[in-house]
């Protein structure tokens, strides 16, 4: 009789992402076994039982193997933790560089050996340095894992904080917006006359489009995920000068910026309520996920559909309506949300309520980009 063999690290380690397949990229997951310590594998589920965001956490997943695999390749050993402040100078240098200073410095940035290794496994992708909010990012990321295992780095010198803003006053580049434009209330009715028949797929888009909107410019991960329990119907709004409203709220539960204990509610009223109810109707949901999949003959699938979706049902209805596709994504629609509002005279914070934005800064940015440009401030001469 033979024993069986003893599994190898990897092997169990991939067993304990399966545990927490629903919020991992897990079509990486034996690439994740791979570059992942054991300790990074522990960490991970620690933050999963803490009801950290699904969002939050695969994007905190991605940005851990890229540290893993830019350590090796750098140091030819797993990331240390708490880790050197020189480590982190030397992930600033490799990540944040002059392209100009490069073509007279070949050593200047990541060394050719790292960039090959990293484009090999697929982890660089772009030519040139990062851009400084994704090293940013990552450096936040980092320090909240270093944070997690009990430990204190030097995320905080001044000579990391030092480096960064050098660099980034040595090779400024423009920040560019998650989509080119904004889906506007001019461009949501382009979009959503190409959803003009009666079919599953036309309701089905048209509801995405116009629940997506109207309920503040939800997340394509929000949207992707809706499910019918998160739905209460409210009472109908009285109108001076016509029939009663249809009203529905919408329960988000733990978003991006919010934990499963906050009861974040988005309301949705007329149009948008009717498109919603007209799709849930034709497609028979009255349990689960709310926007399916729609096979090649019509067949509803009962389950979700993908966040990357929610961004393909844009392009496909911007291309039907002669838009330049390019220049819209999911992310237009939370963008042009607030950008209409401005443009009707919707005082911010009454905006924030339904877009559900923490910060003034970032939702003033979309905001405000409505009226600078035709502004008083912009025609003093």
């Amino acid at each position: 009789m033979t024993l069986p063999a003893k599994k190898s690290a990897v092997d169990r380690r991939a067993e304990e992402l399966d545990t927490i397949a629903s919020v991992l990229p897990l079509e990486r997951r034996d690439e994740l076994a791979e570059l992942l310590t054991d300790h990074d594998v522990e960490t991970l589920r620690h933050l999963v039982n803490q009801g950290m965001g699904d969002n939050t956490l695969r994007a905190l997943t991605s940005d851990l193997a890229y540290l893993e695999a830019w350590g090796l390749a750098a140091t030819g050993q797993s990331l240390l933790w708490p880790a050197p402040e020189a480590l982190l100078l030397k992930f600033v240098s490799h990540h944040l560089w002059d392209p100009q200073h490069r073509e007279t410095d070949p050593d200047h940035g990541m060394p050719a050996d790292i960039d090959e290794k990293l484009r090999y496994q697929g982890f660089l992708k772009s030519v040139g340095p990062h851009a400084p909010a994704t090293v940013r990012r990552r450096l936040a990321n980092w320090s909240t894992l270093t944070k997690w295992r009990g430990l204190d780095g030097a995320f905080a010198s001044p000579a990391l904080k030092s480096a960064i803003r050098l660099a980034v006053r040595a090779a400024p580049r423009q920040r560019l917006r998650k989509s080119a434009k904004a889906v506007t209330g001019d461009v949501l009715a382009k979009l959503l006359a190409t959803c003009a028949t009666d079919s599953l797929r036309d309701l089905r888009d048209r509801a995405i489009l116009m629940v997506a909107f109207a309920s503040g410019g939800r997340r394509r991960s929000e949207i992707a995920g809706l499910r019918v329990e998160q739905l209460t119907i409210e009472p109908p709004i009285e109108m001076p000068d016509g029939p009663p409203l249809p009203s529905l709220a919408i329960h988000l539960g733990r978003t991006k910026t919010t934990s499963g204990e906050q009861d974040d509610t988005v309301y949705l009223t007329g149009r948008p309520v009717e498109a919603l109810y007209a799709w849930m109707s034709a497609a028979k949901i009255d349990k689960g996920s709310v926007f399916r999949g729609i096979g090649r003959w019509g067949t509803v699938s009962k389950r979700p559909i993908d966040p990357q979706s929610v961004n393909a049902i844009i392009k496909q209805r911007a291309a039907l309506a002669g838009l330049e596709v390019r220049e819209f994504s999911a992310h237009g629609l939370r963008s042009g949300y607030l950008t209409e509002a401005a443009n009707r005279g919707v005082p911010l914070p009454e905006a924030m309520e339904q877009s559900r934005h923490r910060s003034v800064q970032q939702a003033s940015s979309y905001y405000n980009s409505a009226t600078r440009r035709s502004g008083r401030a912009a025609r003093l001469l």
